[in-house]
């Protein structure tokens, strides 16, 4: 039986999201039309994501690793003072992005790539901590019935809109093995028509996500429509 991970899954998809907008800000032309404040909006909707996702790990992981591991906890709490002085530098090159006039508008976009790029950078060390440091600290000092709790209460918090949120963030980023197993259990779940269901989780997956989903779960054929 493999172990509770309380952050793999959510992590994948956050890398994926930040990789996806560091490709499409480094390429974009942002004198077209509204490019700039679009790009600008996404960049300030990623560093809001990345702090709702802290105070979540605060409020249901970090106060169990203060107990069980205060050594780890402290390396977190200041790796995540660390990520706010990079989060406000993002955020105000994001804001005066759409300020500046034509001429100065492409070494703006290349300035508010570069500070995205510090934010990923930051953000994956950031992650490798929790990951290679925190959650074998709650291995070692939690029983499962512990993390499982952890888990449980912070499903219990999301209302349904944001569970759907969460679910759409993380399916693109995962196996087809776990994308299966998660669907398949959210279509068992479900109190509603679960071809509904199933076409509300899997929007934000490709063609051929879709298509191995379908095979992977023997689907019936109506629900591709």
């Amino acid at each position: 039986m493999s172990k509770i991970d309380l952050y793999r899954h959510v992590h994948m998809g956050q890398r994926a999201r930040l990789f996806t907008l560091a490709i499409e800000l480094g390429a974009a032309d942002v004198s077209r039309g509204d490019a700039a404040a679009d790009h600008a909006e996404r960049c300030l909707a990623l560093t809001q994501e990345l702090r709702e996702h802290a105070d979540h790990e605060d409020t249901f992981i970090h106060r169990l690793l203060r107990e069980r591991a205060p050594e780890a906890a402290d390396a977190l709490e200041a790796e995540h003072v660390r990520l706010d002085a990079v989060f406000v530098a993002l955020d105000e090159r994001a804001r005066a992005l759409p300020t500046h006039p034509g001429a100065a508008l492409a070494e703006a976009q290349h300035a508010l790539y570069l500070a995205l790029n510090e934010v990923i950078s930051a953000y994956l060390a950031h992650l490798h901590m929790e990951e290679t440091v925190a959650m074998p600290a709650l291995w070692e000092s939690a029983s499962d019935e512990e993390l499982e709790a952890v888990y449980a209460a912070f499903r219990a918090s999301r209302t349904p809109e944001e569970a759907l949120t969460d679910l759409r963030r993380m399916l693109p980023a995962v196996t087809p093995a776990t994308r299966a197993t998660i669907v398949r259990d959210v279509i068992e779940a479900a109190d509603g028509e679960p071809g509904s269901t199933f076409v509300a989780v899997t929007t934000t997956l490709s063609s051929e996500q879709l298509g191995r989903l379908h095979e992977d779960l023997a689907l019936p054929e109506a629900w591709a429509l």
